[in-house]
């Protein structure tokens, strides 16, 4: 099987802005992360844990999930809160642009 047997969905390019940070919080815990803005995913964000590998796709409803971010980032309930206090203000709200 070759690529041009495949049956597309999509396949588009799009520029992107990434910021990449990385802190410890009072839990001492090391956060690398890679952020990506994009036009996709209906205003949410992608946000990469760079130590574990694992990138999801973040918008305020999935930060206010008990949990969620714990269970996706193997966090403590402690490291949890202190990456919510850093995402909370930039997931901020999803401005809906194709509508």
């Amino acid at each position: 099987m070759s690529y041009e047997t495949f049956d597309y969905l999509y396949d588009t390019t799009e520029d992107t802005t990434t910021r990449f940070v990385s802190f410890v919080g009072e839990a001492v815990k090391r956060f690398d992360l890679a952020i990506t803005s994009t036009g996709r995913f209906y205003g949410k964000k992608l946000v990469t844990d760079l130590q574990l590998g694992r990138t999801a796709i973040l918008g305020p409803d999935d930060l206010e999930e008990p949990g969620y971010l714990a269970r996706l980032f193997e966090l403590t309930e402690e490291e949890e809160q202190e990456l919510l206090a850093f995402l909370t203000p930039i997931i901020g709200t999803v401005n809906f642009t194709d509508l």
